[in-house]
């Protein structure tokens, strides 16, 4: 099945799901920038938690969510809209190992210290960013502090990745839970527990990847008075384009460009996202210049 997220509603016990299968979108971001397993693993996490954080919001908008860390991978950056377009990029991605399952699985990647943020475009130019520090060096439960020291709201977090033969992202997914005003916090945690254990938020997501999210949602939460209130296709997707590279070159100022033009001739750019390389020529430079007149 193709990638999609779906947001529903547990009216029963009013929670909130959001729930994104990613598995295509993150083998084509791994395979756009080569890279090795242990970054091509965090951030199809990344991607994914960033489908799932642009879903909550209430306008049609972007946001960023970043991570700093002082292990291998050193960070990434992702990119995603609440329509569900998303890219990202690691800092290393030739990082080759993550840890066996447990409390310790990522630091090989992440190290010992660092942070999260997220930065909200608000609109009319409008921006809010919150940050917390990297505690367990986990996506899923550093996401869980972020709700409850940025946002004062109580959310379970789940971010799965299912390995098939020598595919390590076979399935991707993520799941998203939070309470509405009147929501039942004892739910919450019961649904987080049940889904925790091993093997159990994988199961749903094969599901998924057979028959969709919807598919999945019901898989994982059987028997609930479940209503789906959204569902829509997720892709990875990059805006960037030679006019942007252009105008990005325009930025630099005439001092730069004439400095460039004399030392290369022409200028090369490859985007971070989707490693498209550009290539401006001085021709092309000389006609910016004069237009910037």
């Amino acid at each position: 099945m193709a990638d999609e997220l779906v947001s529903a509603l547990l009216r029963a016990e009013d929670l909130r799901l959001v729930l994104a299968l990613t598995s295509d979108l993150s083998r084509r971001a791994r395979e756009l920038a080569s890279m090795r397993p242990g970054s091509a693993a965090v951030l199809a996490q990344g991607l994914t938690a960033g489908l799932l954080l642009a879903a909550l919001q209430k306008e049609r908008t972007r946001l960023n969510l970043q991570l700093e860390c002082d292990g291998p991978l050193r960070g990434l950056f992702v990119d995603a809209s609440s329509s569900g377009e998303v890219r990202g990029y690691v800092k290393n991605p030739l990082v080759e190992h993550i840890g066996g399952e447990g409390e310790f699985r990522w630091r090989p990647v992440l190290g010992n210290s660092g942070f999260l943020s997220v930065l909200r475009d608000q609109g009319g130019g409008e921006y809010y960013r919150s940050s917390v520090q990297l505690g367990r060096f986990d996506m899923a439960r550093d996401l869980e502090a972020f709700f409850a020291e940025s946002e004062q709201i109580r959310t379970a977090v789940l971010l799965g990745l299912v390995a098939e033969g020598e595919e390590p992202l076979s399935v991707v997914g993520g799941l998203l839970i939070q309470p509405l005003p009147d929501g039942d916090l004892e739910s919450l945690a019961g649904h987080a527990r049940r889904l925790e254990a091993p093997g159990a938020f994988q199961a749903g997501l094969q599901a998924g990847a057979k028959s969709g999210a919807s598919a999945a949602v019901k898989a994982l939460f059987p028997g609930s008075d479940l209503e789906v209130l959204a569902r829509y296709p997720v892709a990875f997707q990059c805006s960037c384009s030679k006019e942007r590279v252009k105008n990005a070159l325009l930025a630099m100022g005439r001092a730069e460009l004439d400095d460039l033009l004399a030392k290369d001739g022409q200028a090369e750019v490859t985007c971070q996202f989707c490693s498209t390389r550009y290539t401006v020529s001085g021709e092309e430079i000389r006609k910016l210049l004069e237009a910037g007149r």
